[in-house]
């Protein structure tokens, strides 16, 4: 009697996206521990070795994310990597399409490309065509006709990086749009954390709880916050007033408290937001002597609000140890955030700014050269 013969037998995909996939023997599932897009337009859709493998980049470019420091033929100065690894990008057009107020993104992501070897090209609305009624697709779509390699798009509109992708052949970096995500920003302050913990090895964050406090429902940078630090492995918990921090995020991963005091002792990061006052109705008079004119419907008054949700040097001090705290800029001081703990030991908000420019190093090479 003959048989039929069933092939070899099958195998398990070694993926951290799915672990126990199954496949046929012969194929290779796609790796997810390489880059390959030649976008970044948000940490939702990436699995963690994708994730990973712009985190491992940054590391390698962190050298060259400060000073270099006096210029010189020493090979093992920063100079000399500079020489050897900096310059991916020389020769390419790098493009900053910036349709909403930022400092701290556009100067990250210029200083980062021309650490690179790139060209950098700074376009802001109110000097482009979108002020006179040009769409951002056709603006987009002229601005890669002159020969960019690159957009590093920041826009009010949800979704503007992701539209702007299907309609260039160029590479597509998300620098913040709306309130969706704000990719860049979630990776470093996954960097930081990891850097805080010790965790630069592997960027394994299982074991560690992270809480990200404030005006969770209008921030971008939380969303890629939750994306990103959950598929590493950690724990996030959302705090804030029900308005700021309403349970409907708990879809996206994470949990959601409305009692700081009771969390804040069993974190090890805290992300402290600003509240979005523009996102929240008009300006009224600030009960902070020194404040600025603010007021948010979301709230009852900022002074309650500083009240339960402010991290003060006295709630600081109830922290663990070793627990940091970030904040992704700008800080509204005397609100969110005292003076004390700004500029206190825990913070590593100077730390996130110069890691920036590593990861923003780190997602322009690698989407650029992709589509090469």
């Amino acid at each position: 009697m003959s048989t039929t013969s069933r092939g070899p037998a099958p195998t398990v995909a070694s993926r951290e996206d799915a672990p126990g996939l199954v496949v046929p023997a012969g194929v290779v599932p796609p790796p997810t521990d390489r880059w390959t897009s030649r976008h970044l337009l948000g940490l939702g859709t990436l699995s963690p070795g994708e994730i990973r493998a712009v985190l491992r980049r940054a590391r390698e470019l962190a050298p060259l994310s400060a000073s270099l420091g006096p210029r010189d033929d020493n090979p093992d100065t920063p100079w000399a990597l500079a020489r050897r690894e900096g310059q991916r990008l020389a020769g390419r057009v790098v493009a900053n399409l910036f349709f909403e107020d930022s400092t701290r993104t556009r100067t990250s992501f210029t200083v980062a490309a021309r650490r690179l070897g790139a060209e950098v090209v700074d376009l802001f609305v109110i000097a482009s065509s979108v002020s006179k009624g040009e769409t951002l697709i056709d603006t987009a779509k002229n601005v890669e006709a002159t020969g960019v390699d690159a957009l590093v798009v920041r826009a009010r509109q949800a979704g503007a990086a992701a539209l702007l992708a299907d309609h260039v052949r160029c590479s597509v970096v998300n620098a913040g749009d709306g309130g969706h995500e704000h990719p860049t920003q979630g990776l470093l302050d996954a960097y930081t954390i990891a850097e805080a913990h010790g965790r630069l090895d592997a960027f394994d964050l299982a074991g560690l709880r992270v809480a990200i406090v404030g005006d969770i429902v209008a921030s971008r940078v939380a969303r890629s916050n939750i994306a990103g630090l959950t598929r590493l492995g950690a724990e996030v918990v959302c705090v804030g007033p029900p308005a700021l921090a309403p349970r409907s995020l708990e879809v996206l991963g994470c949990r959601v408290s409305h009692d700081l005091d009771e969390v804040l002792p069993t974190v090890d990061a805290v992300m402290m937001l600003r509240i979005q006052f523009e996102r929240h109705g008009t300006p009224a008079v600030a009960p902070l002597p020194g404040a600025a004119p603010k007021r948010s419907a979301a709230i009852a008054s900022v002074r309650e609000y500083r009240t339960f949700y402010g991290l003060s040097e006295e709630r600081a001090e109830r922290m663990k140890p070793s627990a940091v705290v970030i904040h992704p800029g700008p800080i509204n001081r005397g609100i969110e955030l005292d003076h004390a703990v700004a500029d206190g030991p825990r913070s590593v908000v100077l730390r996130q700014v110069r890691h920036g420019v590593a990861v923003r190093m780190a997602a322009l090479s690698m989407c650029v050269l992709a589509s090469a």
